[in-house]
C-alpha cells in the first residue's frame, strides 16, 4: 500500500466522564457503538482492517467492502439485529480459525462498518486537522456500503443517545487526531438500572470475604436465570456481607459455574434462597446477560423477587 499512514496505527481513545460536556461551541457528539474498533486502510482494491490492538481483522469480515479510493478511515464494525440494535456476541463468533464458519456467518449475520473519522486521503495526512474539518471530509467520502455515524453539535441533541444506544462520544471540534492518546475525546456510557434477585455469591480473594453477588431474573416461564454479577464493594462490605447473607443460604454450593467471559475459569459459589432484591446499575447487555460487572445502587426490601423479570434487560 502507498498510503501516507500505515498499520499499526493506535486509534485515538476517549476519557470516561459521568455526564456530557456542554461548553458552548467546543464539542461535537456522536453515538457510542458496541462493536469492534477498526481502522481501515484502503488503497484501491487493497484493504487492510486493523483492530484496536493492531491485529488484522479482514479475514473475519469478508463481507465488508469500501468505496473506491485511497484513504484511511477510523470506525467500528457492528452487527445489527432486526430491531436495529447491535449484537456484540455475534461479532465474537467471527474470531474463529475455520474459514468456512466465517464465510457462513458473513452471510447469516453480516457486519457493517460505521465510519466516524477520516485520517488520510490520497497522499494527504489529516491527523493535524481539527475534528470538524475531518468530519466534513468524511461526509464527502462515505458512501454505501459504509455507514456514516450520526453527529450533532449540542448536548441536548445528544442526550437521547444516553437512553437508546451504548452512550455518547464527545469530540472537541478543534482537536487534532492523536493516535493512542486519551485527549480531545470523552465518552459517557449509558447507565441502566434493574431490580434483580440475589441467587448466590462468590467468595473474594481474602478468606471470609465476598467477591461478587450473583444476580438472577425470572423468565416468563417462571425460571430464575442468572444474568450477571455485581462487584465493586468496599473492603468493609466485603467482610460484612458473608455474615449478612448467611441466614439466606440454600445449602447449594459448588465450583462448576464457569465464568461467562473466561470460559477456562471456574468459580466457587454459595447459593442463596431467592428472597433478596437489589437495584443495580450497569451499561451493556449481550445475549441476555450483563456484560460488565453491575454495581449495587440500593437494597430493595420493598420489591418482591417475582417482580424481577428478564424484560427489564430490553428497556
Amino acid at each position: 500500500m502507498a498510503l501516507p499512514l500505515a498499520p499499526p496505527l493506535p486509534p485515538q481513545l476517549a476519557r470516561s466522564r459521568s455526564s456530557l460536556p456542554d461548553d458552548g461551541e467546543v464539542w461535537a457528539y456522536e453515538p457510542k457503538w458496541d462493536g469492534f474498533r477498526c481502522i481501515a486502510f484502503v488503497d484501491g482494491e487493497d484493504v487492510f482492517l486493523q483492530s484496536r490492538s493492531g491485529k488484522p481483522l479482514a479475514r473475519y469480515f469478508p463481507e465488508l467492502s469500501f468505496p473506491a479510493g485511497r484513504y484511511v478511515v477510523d470506525g467500528e464494525i457492528v452487527i445489527f439485529n432486526a430491531g436495529g440494535g447491535t449484537e456484540f456476541d455475534l461479532l465474537g463468533q467471527r474470531i474463529h480459525p475455520a474459514a468456512s464458519r466465517v464465510e457462513r456467518l458473513s452471510v447469516e449475520t453480516p457486519g457493517t462498518f460505521v465510519a466516524f473519522d477520516l485520517l488520510a486521503r490520497d497522499d494527504e495526512t489529516l491527523l493535524e486537522l481539527p475534528y470538524i474539518e475531518r468530519r466534513a471530509a468524511l461526509e464527502a467520502l462515505v458512501a454505501e456500503p459504509l455507514m456514516l455515524t450520526p453527529m450533532v453539535l449540542t448536548a441536548a441533541e445528544a442526550e437521547p443517545w444516553l437512553h437508546s444506544t451504548e452512550g455518547v462520544i464527545a469530540k472537541e471540534r478543534a482537536a487534532a487526531y492523536l493516535p493512542g492518546e486519551r485527549k480531545g475525546m470523552a465518552k459517557v456510557k449509558r447507565v441502566r438500572t434493574i431490580d434483580a434477585v440475589i441467587v448466590g455469591w462468590r467468595p473474594g480473594k481474602a478468606e471470609g470475604t465476598l467477591g461478587a453477588l450473583i444476580l438472577g431474573l425470572y423468565t416468563p416461564d417462571g425460571d430464575l436465570r442468572v444474568v450477571g454479577h455485581s462487584s465493586g464493594f468496599t473492603a468493609k462490605q466485603k467482610r460484612e456481607l458473608p455474615d449478612q447473607l448467611a441466614p439466606f443460604e440454600s445449602g447449594d454450593r459448588g465450583t462448576g459455574d464457569a465464568s461467562r467471559w473466561k470460559s477456562d475459569k471456574e468459580l466457587e459459589w454459595i447459593g442463596l434462597r431467592p428472597e433478596l432484591v437489589v437495584e443495580v446499575t450497569f451499561d451493556q447487555v449481550s445475549d441476555g446477560r450483563i456484560r460488565h460487572g453491575a454495581k449495587v445502587a440500593r437494597w430493595r426490601d420493598d420489591k418482591a423477587p417475582a417482580e424481577c423479570t428478564v424484560d427489564q434487560l430490553d428497556s
